[in-house]
């Protein structure tokens, strides 16, 4: 992996881009007093950690831990840990570590039963979290150990030079919420609520008052795909029953609803007023202090305190930052209350959040104090729509720029688990289609990107997994991921089962993800480059200082010509007369451009589904 090495005052001036206020000028104190530094941009690698060291190929529908196979924490040794690495991962996003409600016995452990009729799948759904302070059994070699070996799981993870990142859903919960792990003085969701009533501002839920919970039914739905349980009776003891986790008010949820969660109430009023403070409008441009300080000396719902409490009690086992599920659908002033003081605690905590509604893009981040977000309803929307060919490649262009004066707060993705494998016959139906969108994805901006494990090896989700869909590797059930287990090698981790395609496919991603620390992709300003002979093929510039990056990319199986010229924005303040530009990914002919002040054209063949990222000849020491 080619590593570029900035200066203190380039670091500096990247790292400002996304602080303000007094944020920036610590972040520049601290980094002008380094002589040299490594900047990337942050890659988020999410695993699915249940699936993740699994070498059972077994894959029945609905089969149990014994038949189907489990990874576990200890299988992400010196090896994986190396491997995740050299996709240029800066995070690890270990997916569904919170104890959640599954079918599998640990009663022997002082752990309660779950009950099929609440749980999806066999394996269960990793947001709907039992018990916030444990870790799933599940993952661990001896479940007594469970959390200890966690807790050495984040040591290693550290040890490669990476940091981690669990899940926090403070939207709802298990329908079954039984904590056996909380610290001393510390209150069950729901233990002190007053049931008699539908709502009350320090209930932790909503109640459906006077009547009991129904387990929802339908034609085409069977408990563990009609596998006898001695639970599995159309019944589930709740009274009265609680509000279901996506808002659903009814005692007897639908087969579609999150049946297997309940709404954690936040003081909104069933008529959506709010019984909290709401923050002033200038609070927008205020950094984490000013709003920890905010919230200080006011009276809030008792639910804020106890997902306040969670957060810092992972912080302080090592965990470096959290994914929230769902965050739109808890109010913006909770996000304030809660980054805040994750923030005060460990200010460098990374913070990502699961938000579909652009209106609310904004006010997330700059009052809810959010790092990051998905930007999944405009750029992975469009990205796929190009991929299948329904828009031309240029309007990526267009939803990009609705985020221009936040692009550094949006995540880029193109797979994760609740997208379909780009694989997938319902998606690209090809690993290979997703190559030029994974260079633009990547490269465009100075947007974080995500990858999903399996994807870099083409993983295509096809199993009957149970619970779970195919096209989307199951997130339910228990079951073996193909090929992400022939570059597992049988805990080898060093790709030796892979064919020939897929370990072509894992050396492109690594040499794509590796362009992440060009200073002009860490920190620069993007262009577009107009060019005529296809609409298929989509070109920018990056440029940060001397440092110029030219993108092409074809979204087309055939090979595609395109014409274009650099303007003068994109060639001014480069201390050339001429330029010779290089391929970084995939050894295209240089570009020679032997007078700036023509602007000639430059005309370039690009293969299917092929793409270059120029960078001037010289290399950056």
């Amino acid at each position: 992996m080619t590593t570029y090495k900035l200066t203190a005052l380039v670091v500096a001036s990247i790292l400002g881009l996304a602080a303000c206020g007094n944020e920036a000028t610590t972040q520049q104190h601290t980094q002008k007093q380094q002589t040299h530094s490594t900047v990337s941009k942050p890659v988020v690698y999410q695993v699915f950690t249940r699936l993740f060291g699994n070498t059972n190929t077994t894959n029945k529908p609905w089969g149990t831990l014994e038949e189907n196979g489990v990874g576990k924490f200890a299988d992400f040794d010196d090896a994986a840990l190396k491997g995740i690495k050299e996709l240029g991962t800066t995070h690890i996003w270990y997916t569904g570590v919170p104890r959640h409600a599954l079918v599998t016995d640990y009663t022997h452990y002082g752990l309660s039963q779950d009950d099929p009729d609440v749980v999806k799948g066999r394996a269960g759904s990793p947001y709907a979290v039992k018990d916030y302070y444990d870790v799933n059994p599940d993952l661990a070699i001896n479940p007594e150990r469970r959390l200890e070996e966690f807790v050495e799981l984040i040591e290693r993870t550290h040890q490669h030079g990476m940091k981690v990142i669990i899940d926090i859903v403070p939207n709802h919960v298990a329908r079954n919420y039984d904590s056996v792990a909380k610290p001393k003085g510390i209150k069950d969701f729901g233990a002190e609520d007053d049931t008699t009533q539908a709502y009350v501002r320090d209930n932790n839920f909503y109640y459906v008052t006077g009547q009991s919970f129904q387990v929802p039914t339908s034609e085409g739905y069977q408990v563990l795909g009609g596998q006898p349980h001695p639970l599995a009776d159309n019944h589930f003891d709740e009274t009265p029953a609680k509000w279901t986790g996506n808002g659903a008010r009814e005692a007897k949820p639908d087969i579609n609803d999150w049946y297997e969660t309940v709404k954690i109430n936040y003081g909104v009023k069933p008529d959506g007023s709010y019984d909290f403070p709401t923050l002033p409008a200038d609070y927008a441009s205020k950094d984490y202090r000013a709003h920890y300080a905010f919230w200080q000396d006011k009276d809030l719902p008792n639910s804020w305190y106890k997902f306040r409490d969670i957060a810092l009690y992972w912080l302080d086992k090592g965990v470096d930052g959290f994914r929230y599920d769902m965050a739109e659908m808890v109010p913006v002033e909770f996000w304030s209350f809660l980054n805040s003081s994750i923030k005060m605690q460990k200010a460098d905590a990374f913070i990502l959040a699961e938000v579909y509604n652009p209106s609310l893009y904004r006010p997330y981040i700059q009052q809810g104090k959010m790092d990051y977000l998905y930007d999944k309803v405009g750029f992975y929307d469009t990205v796929k729509a190009v991929m299948q060919g329904k828009q031309p490649a240029t309007s990526i262009f267009d939803i990009q720029s609705e985020v221009a004066d936040i692009e550094e707060h949006m995540l880029h993705f193109l797979e994760n688990h609740d997208e379909q494998r780009i694989a997938s016959p319902d998606f690209a139906g090809s690993s290979e289609k997703g190559k030029p969108a994974m260079v633009v994805s990547t490269l465009m901006t100075r947007s974080p990107t995500l990858l999903y494990f399996g994807q870099a090896v083409g993983e295509d989700g096809s199993e009957d997994a149970g619970f779970g869909d195919p096209t989307r590797t199951s997130i339910f059930d228990y079951v073996g991921v193909p090929a992400h287990q022939a570059w597992m090698n049988d805990g080898k981790f060093d790709g030796g089962a892979l064919t020939k395609e897929q370990a072509e496919l894992r050396a492109y991603y690594t040499k794509l993800m590796s362009l992440n620390t060009l200073p002009a992709i860490v920190g620069g300003d993007m262009q577009a480059v107009e060019l005529t002979g296809s609409e298929q093929v989509i070109a920018f510039t990056r440029k940060l200082g001397q440092q110029l990056v030219l993108v092409v990319s074809n979204f087309s199986q055939a090979s595609q010509t395109v014409s274009f010229t650099l303007n003068a924005t994109q060639l001014t303040t480069l201390n050339h007369t001429s330029l010779t530009l290089t391929d970084n990914l995939e050894s295209h002919a240089d570009i020679v451009i032997s007078d700036l002040t023509k602007q000639a054209p430059i005309q370039l063949k690009l293969n299917g589904l092929s793409s270059a990222v120029y960078t001037l000849k010289a290399d950056y020491e």
